[in-house]
C-alpha cells in the first residue's frame, strides 16, 4: 500500500504540472492564477483554498495585489513571506506600466495609463494626491507623490505643483487622487481646484491633460465627464 504522504504529494506535483501547462496554454481562470503565483512561495502546500479565500475576501485578483501588506498578513494562511510575493508582483507591474508611459505619449494607450492608476491607487486606505508631470509630446517625466491625507482629504499645494512643473520642464500635467470610500465620483472641491490649477499653468504655456480619480475599483476622467475646462 501507498504512504498517503507519497499519494498527496504525486497529486499536487501533477495539479500543478497542469495548472503550468493551461497558464501556458492561456486557459486559467483567476483564482486558478492566483493558485499557481501561490504555488511558488508556498511549495509544500495545497493552495487552492488559499486562493479561493483571498479572491472571495478582497474581491478579485486584482484586490488580491492591491490590497496593503497589512491586510494580507493578516489574512490566514499568508506569512511576511507571501506578502512579500504578492506585493513584488504588484510593483512589477506598477514598473511595467509606468516604463510604458514614460517611453510612449500617454494618449497612445490609454488603458495603461488607466491600469497604472488603478495598480498605485486601489486598496489605499488613505487619500493620495499624485501630479504626472509629462514632457511636450505627453511622455512621463516624473510621478510625484504630492500629498497624504485621512480618508476622505488630502492637501494640494498648487503652486509647488508650478513650481515642480518648471523645475522638470514639463509642457503638461496630469493630476490623480483616490477616493477610500468605494463608488463616489469627483466633489465640487475637487473640481473647483482642478480649475484654479489650470488657471494657474495657463500663463506658463503648461496644460492640464486631465484628472483622473480612483475609487471603487474604477477610475474617473474629469475630461471625459465634461467636468473641467
Amino acid at each position: 500500500m501507498m504512504n498517503p504522504d507519497k499519494n498527496d504529494l504525486s497529486f499536487h506535483s501533477g495539479h500543478r504540472q497542469r495548472l503550468r501547462q493551461k497558464f501556458l496554454d492561456n486557459k486559467l481562470a483567476d483564482y486558478e492564477l492566483l493558485e499557481l503565483v501561490l504555488s511558488f512561495v508556498i511549495p509544500r502546500r495545497d493552495v487552492r483554498p488559499l486562493a479561493h479565500g483571498l479572491i472571495k475576501h478582497f474581491g478579485g485578483i486584482a484586490p488580491v495585489l492591491t490590497a496593503p501588506f497589512s491586510e494580507l498578513t493578516n489574512f490566514p494562511g499568508i506569512g511576511h513571506n507571501t506578502a512579500i510575493f504578492i506585493k513584488a508582483i504588484h510593483q512589477i507591474m506598477l514598473n511595467g506600466y509606468k516604463y510604458e508611459l514614460t517611453e510612449r505619449p500617454i494618449f497612445h494607450n490609454e488603458k495603461v495609463l488607466t491600469n497604472y492608476c488603478l495598480m498605485l491607487l486601489s486598496g489605499k486606505s488613505k487619500e493620495e494626491f499624485h501630479v504626472f508631470y509629462l514632457d511636450a509630446e505627453k511622455r512621463l517625466i516624473a510621478d510625484d507623490l504630492h500629498s497624504t491625507g485621512t480618508n476622505d482629504w488630502a492637501a494640494i499645494y498648487e503652486r509647488e505643483i508650478l513650481r515642480r512643473a518648471l523645475e522638470v520642464g514639463a509642457k503638461s500635467v496630469v493630476m490623480l487622487h483616490n477616493h477610500p470610500t468605494p463608488n463616489t465620483s469627483f466633489s465640487t472641491t475637487d473640481i473647483e481646484m482642478t480649475n484654479r490649477i489650470i488657471n494657474l499653468l495657463q500663463p506658463f504655456d503648461i496644460s492640464v491633460y486631465d484628472h483622473y480619480l480612483v475609487s471603487g475599483g474604477i477610475v474617473y476622467s474629469a475630461r471625459n465627464m465634461f467636468l473641467i475646462k
